[in-house]
């Protein structure tokens, strides 16, 4: 069939709309109670929340009350988003997981202000990013909303002592209930501080013993004895005998579990070991090494749905390998869960890569950096895929970032 110009028509394909009882076909979300829209809301991603106060004047003046932010504290979970530190810039930049897209945040004015200008982020939890500046000083932010809390001095005596680890625990974003933890010290001496935000205070300085079975020695850090470790891989890709060294670009590096109750601290010695703290039973332990001292190779250790994985660049037989580990608690030993596929990680071979790396749920974020190359890669150690992220650019300039902070991105976390 032709129609008046010419060209040719065929029957439309589309079924009609029942007339009648069907009602949902002409439902609108205005005909929804405050209530209910609230809900509907809190569901949509972390993203659109940004955007909900220019579609028109109801959702702006829901976007601002406190009973969706409740709504949205209901949801129990949101895909991560990765804070990227870089100290140049002068905003933030986050890597949103759900939408696989770089986003720029507005530095909030406390970071801003002079005294705050080199604040770098130190740690992370729930809805939460904690920064600490160049004084000694902790700023807990929620990026999505920009608030900000400074918090109390930690004391000069804290002040004066090693500082080892900063880890972070929310327990509930909505009612901004937390803690931070310091590890401070010198081995075999080791104690731990605990900033409590319900009392907003530092409580005592706590010492923290040597587990009794733990027969690891802290004569010195440099104790010859590690060069005579033997290293080599089983068939079933367990690590069976080990040593490693530290990364020094994570000074800060740790993680914190909870698990049967039990609040563990895990973090990176200079000596190149896994140090378990647990808070609850006040006792501390060392775990084997990973690789050996004299080998060359870069390490980070991340928390994965609550328990310490060990993340290891290492050079094999002339090509780099990139490997993730679970330590078996009962053997001590070390099995690999995870490999990059050599394909992609040859490329790291003898470009002295640093690795940081942080975990969230399934999820791992490698930041791999050297002179020669900057890249960032998100590895699912379930299924063992590796997705290199796209680059992030800036006025057509790529931006490159030296680590990464997971975070859920909640409205509704206060600090």
């Amino acid at each position: 069939m032709e129609n008046a110009n010419g060209c040719i028509s065929r029957p439309s394909r589309k079924r009609k709309l029942p007339q009648e009882g069907d009602e949902m076909l002409n439902f609108s979300l205005d005909e929804l109670t405050e209530d209910l829209l609230e809900r509907v809301l809190s569901w949509l991603p972390a993203s659109t929340f940004f955007r909900l106060s220019s579609v028109c004047k109801r959702w702006k003046s829901i976007a601002a009350s406190e009973s969706f932010k409740l709504a949205c504290s209901w949801i129990p979970s949101r895909d991560p988003w990765f804070f990227m530190v870089d100290p140049n810039l002068n905003q933030s930049v986050v890597f949103d997981s759900a939408e696989k897209s770089w986003k720029k945040l507005n530095h909030p004015p406390l970071l801003l202000h002079n005294r705050n200008r080199d604040s770098i982020p130190v740690a992370a939890s729930g809805g939460l990013v904690c920064f600490r500046n160049m004084s000694g000083n902790y700023i807990v932010c929620n990026p999505v909303t920009g608030s900000c809390r400074q918090l109390p001095p930690v004391g000069p005596d804290s002040q004066d002592l090693s500082l080892h680890a900063i880890a972070m625990n929310v327990y509930t974003n909505y009612h901004g209930l937390y803690k931070l933890v310091l590890i401070s010290g010198d081995l075999p001496k080791l104690s731990f501080k605990v900033y409590n935000s319900s009392a907003d205070c530092w409580e005592d300085e706590i010492i923290l013993r040597r587990k009794a079975d733990d027969c690891m020695e802290f004569d010195s850090d440099d104790d010859d004895d590690d060069d005579d470790a033997v290293y080599f891989l089983s068939k079933a890709g367990n690590l069976v005998v080990t040593n490693m060294q530290r990364s020094p670009s994570k000074q800060y590096s740790s993680v914190m579990t909870l698990k049967d109750d039990e609040e563990v601290v895990y973090f990176l010695s200079s000596s190149g070991t896994v140090m378990a703290c647990n808070l609850t039973h006040k006792y501390y332990s060392e775990y084997p090494r990973l690789l050996p001292v004299f080998s060359e190779y870069s390490i980070d250790v991340v928390e994965c749905k609550g328990e310490m994985l060990v993340v290891v660049l290492s050079e094999f037989f002339e090509s780099a390998s990139l490997r993730v580990w679970r330590c078996d608690e009962k053997t001590k030993t070390w099995n690999q869960i995870a490999a990059m596929p050599p394909a992609l990680s040859h490329e790291f071979y003898g470009k002295k890569v640093d690795i940081n790396c942080v975990g969230a749920g399934d999820q791992i974020l490698i930041c791999l950096s050297s002179a020669e190359l900057c890249s960032y890669v998100l590895c699912d150690f379930v299924t063992n895929e590796w997705v290199e992220l796209p680059k992030c650019s800036m006025n057509g300039v790529a931006l490159e970032f030296m680590s990464a902070f997971s975070f859920e991105p909640r409205i509704e976390a206060t600090v």
